[in-house]
């Protein structure tokens, strides 16, 4: 296995996103590549901004998640969104080769992006409560129950790793581009911008 390719999130259509990514052998977990790959992952979520990256998000199809809703982003929703949508904080939480269990049948609809369908968001129904176990690195469980938003972020990344993006779980009447109001401000004279 080489370093991690990017540093940017794969946009759909790299096939990287629609294959099933493959288990990271024992003998691997504790490589220098694969320490770097998680540092990758690491540094692309925070430079970005964002909750969750799948290791095929950077072009290295392995089974490999990080997830993390750091307090600051309590401030980038409305009290009664981020009330609605039960987000909370979650701390930086690293999985090789995770697996998924849903606790619960009750499901949630709400929008939802993602970095590698860039600017663009779309209603998907989640369920409501999941335990995610794997093996976890830089000091982070190896088994975690989540909830609400974070439970939606933790399907969302582990369908990255089956080759599934959430355009093929929404409601496909809301997809839209979320930069629609700016474009007509501008005339059209604008861009979605795929770096930062």
């Amino acid at each position: 296995m080489s370093v991690p390719p990017y540093k940017h999130f794969t946009q759909i259509g790299d096939p990287v996103l629609r294959r099933r990514a493959e288990e990271v052998s024992g003998d691997k977990v504790n490589s220098p590549e694969i320490k770097e790959t998680i540092d990758c992952m690491v540094h692309v979520l925070r430079h970005y901004d964002c909750v969750g990256v799948a290791a095929p998000q950077i072009g290295v199809p392995l089974r490999i998640i990080v997830m993390e809703f750091h307090e600051g982003k309590k401030n980038q929703f409305p009290a009664e969104i981020y009330a609605e949508r039960k987000m909370s904080t979650l701390s930086l939480a690293v999985f090789i080769n995770p697996e998924l269990e849903i606790l619960n049948d009750k499901q949630h609809k709400h929008p939802e992006g993602c970095m590698s369908v860039r600017g663009y968001s779309a209603q998907v129904e989640r369920h409501d409560r999941v335990r995610v176990k794997g093996i976890g690195m830089m000091g982070t469980p190896s088994e975690l129950e989540l909830e609400g938003w974070s439970a939606r972020i933790a399907q969302h990344e582990m369908d990255h790793l089956n080759g599934i993006i959430y355009v093929d779980r929404m409601v496909v009447s809301s997809f839209a581009c979320i930069s629609w109001p700016q474009i007509n401000e501008a005339k059209g004279e604008t861009a979605i911008w795929f770096n930062k």
